[in-house]
């Protein structure tokens, strides 16, 4: 029987604001001492009373209306309640019926549309470290983490293949980057994957069960993830047996997932309105105004770098894959404008020679770039010289192009600058070897 896979992903993305969620601590926590960035909110103890981010909640608003959400005027936040070491309050401050932002979309290149339900804000977790300590396997708790803003984006089951989740898991990277709300860094688990697998005999038909793979880092492990359960599932499906419904993690050693836990359904997490937080209200100005500041996001780059830049697609992909190296591109063109500089020379010499923006300034490309082309000076008749010679050497070329091998002047062409042996204008050479052979 043939199957279909239906993938839905959901990814966390953790802002870089100044201070957590809903607290004054330090948001910054990575690298730092264990619970240090700590507080009675944080920590979750009795009394402690969130305050909510408002500029986290705006960066939230901006990820969504850059997927093309509509933005809820009226939200909340409610108490999403289960028990784990690492949520000290035994539950979470997350959002469930009334999300920041609803029904968006992201545009492949194949064309395929994926769909975006909800974009919504939360609060992120403490972090599990497993030691040994003392001879005794032990887990230990770091708070720091606890608290920080976490955006949420869920989307459909609107995937069918590892490739299409790859491609849209870059360009939400490259989204949230070029917003800079987040650096998106999934080796400090700043975005974090978690793809839902199912396989269907019908692709408009989702199956009764779904399996969900927890904290994915990679774009890589994610395919081989996606990859992986697909076969695992097919495999069950073809014996007569139902995959369990279950949250499963990846072990990338041993290249295989992992069963964690059976999937809770929303009704095990019991929400309800978080009572000591106020609905949030947003009028049509505060959304047109965070509209109206969304920067040039990257796809629209690339079709201006491609018109205004006159640059190949392949060139303008790459140079927008980082905000700042498209930043820095522009400002060499501008610069190379006033040598007679092309923008594709500039766009040849960044892209080839690996430029580092960082510790390169503009001009110094353009002044590279003038240098290497620097025609060496030649003397008329030392020119005169070579291509008489040249000419004598090559009788049977000279005799084509006189019967209407025009062409070969190409090859007279190569054999004169050869003989030169310097940097010198092509174009003249080639009128030089023409007026001689009339």
């Amino acid at each position: 029987m043939k199957y279909t896979p239906i993938i839905g992903l959901e990814v966390h993305v953790e802002l870089k604001t100044k201070s957590k969620m809903f607290c004054s601590c330090s948001a910054d926590y990575f690298g730092k001492p264990p619970n240090t960035h700590t507080c009675p909110v944080c920590l979750g103890l009795p009394g402690a009373l969130p305050v909510p981010n408002k500029k986290a909640l705006e960066w939230c608003m901006m990820v969504a209306l850059a997927l093309n959400c509509r933005i809820s005027e009226f939200s909340k936040f409610d108490r999403k309640n289960y028990f784990y070491p690492d949520l000290p309050k035994g539950y979470q401050i997350s959002q469930y019926d009334l999300p920041v932002g609803i029904n968006g979309h992201m545009k492949l290149a194949s064309g395929n549309l994926i769909r975006i339900r909800r974009v919504h804000m939360e609060e992120d977790t403490g972090k599990l470290t497993h030691q040994t300590v003392n001879g005794a396997a032990v887990s230990l708790i770091d708070f720091n983490r606890s608290s920080v803003p976490l955006v949420e984006i869920v989307t459909e089951p609107d995937f069918h293949d590892a490739e299409d989740v790859k491609e849209y898991l870059q360009n939400l990277q490259y989204i949230v980057r070029y917003l800079e709300v987040s650096n998106a860094d999934m080796e400090k688990g700043d975005m974090r994957l978690e793809p839902n697998i199912s396989l269907s005999t019908d692709p408009k038909v989702l199956p009764s069960y779904k399996v969900e793979v927890k904290n994915i880092n990679s774009f890589r492990f994610v395919e081989k993830t996606i990859n992986f359960e697909i076969d695992r599932q097919l495999k069950l499906l073809d014996k007569g047996e139902t995959p369990l419904q279950e949250t499963r993690g990846w072990n990338e050693n041993k290249g295989l997932t992992y069963s964690q836990r059976v999937k809770e359904e929303a009704n095990d997490y019991r929400y309800f309105p978080e009572p000591d937080i106020p609905p949030m209200i947003w009028t049509d100005r505060e959304i047109s105004r965070l509209r109206e500041s969304l920067p040039e996001l990257r796809d629209e780059k690339i079709v201006r770098f491609s018109t205004e830049y006159g640059l190949p697609h392949q060139d303008a992909d790459i140079l927008t894959r980082d905000k700042n190296l498209a930043n820095f591109f522009e400002e060499t063109a501008k610069i190379g404008i006033d040598h007679n500089v092309s923008h594709r020379d500039i766009a040849n010499t960044i892209i080839n020679q690996k430029i580092d923006y960082e510790k390169t300034h503009p001009a110094e490309v353009v002044k590279q770039i003038v240098a290497e082309n620097k025609l060496d000076e030649l003397n008329p008749e030392e020119l005169q010289r070579a291509v008489e010679k040249i000419l004598s050497e090559n009788q049977k070329a000279v005799t084509d192009y006189k019967s209407g091998k025009e062409s070969v002047i190409m090859f007279l062409l190569g054999q004169t600058m050869r003989q030169l042996g310097k940097k010198v204008d092509a174009n003249t050479v080639k009128q030089i070897l023409i007026d001689t052979l009339k």
